[in-house]
């Protein structure tokens, strides 16, 4: 049984933090910003090159249990859990960029303002926030695993490893 995740999807992991902290930093703060040619070209870029990363990552990370890694066996409810949190995840993260070349499209086709600029908007700034709090509870609940000893954390982080014990 495999115990730890290939060095490929841990790459395919941190990088993509990488890409998506850079998109937090260099985000806009209104779409007017989008009249300078230049910067809409970057962003219809990025989102696309970010919406493919994420495809990506799903495809390839989908072949391997949730929990790999565990040394002791995982309860059904908590499995759903965390398969419920992953994937909300993912369809969160393909929509975020999505949303951005919505605001794009509408952006070029003239239409700066109206329902369905606000509509996009709307789902965007929404993406944006439950990313949050869905890399909060990821990010707690890998954590708590951790402290617990359970052996995944261990499978997917570089550092702070976990004793090859029960860690109790």
């Amino acid at each position: 049984m495999e115990n730890s995740h290939t060095k490929f999807a841990k790459a395919f992991h941190w990088g993509f933090i990488i890409l998506y902290a850079y998109g937090l930093l260099k985000q806009l703060n209104d779409v007017s910003q989008l009249e300078d040619s230049g910067l809409l070209t970057f962003e219809v870029v990025f989102a696309s090159l970010f919406l493919l990363i994420v495809l990506m990552r799903y495809f390839y990370m989908r072949r391997f249990e949730t929990f790999l890694g565990a040394r002791e066996p995982v309860s059904l409810i908590h499995k759903r859990l965390a398969k419920a949190v992953h994937t909300s995840m993912y369809l969160c993260l393909v929509l975020l960029p999505l949303s951005g070349l919505m605001i794009a499209a509408l952006f070029t086709q003239g239409i700066k303002e109206g329902p369905m600029q606000n509509f996009s908007l709307a789902l965007h700034e929404f993406c944006a926030s439950l990313s949050y709090f869905l890399i909060s509870i990821h990010v707690a609940a890998a954590i708590y695993s951790r402290i617990k000893g359970e052996g995944i954390w261990t499978s997917m982080v570089p550092i702070w490893k976990e004793d090859s014990g029960s860690g109790r």
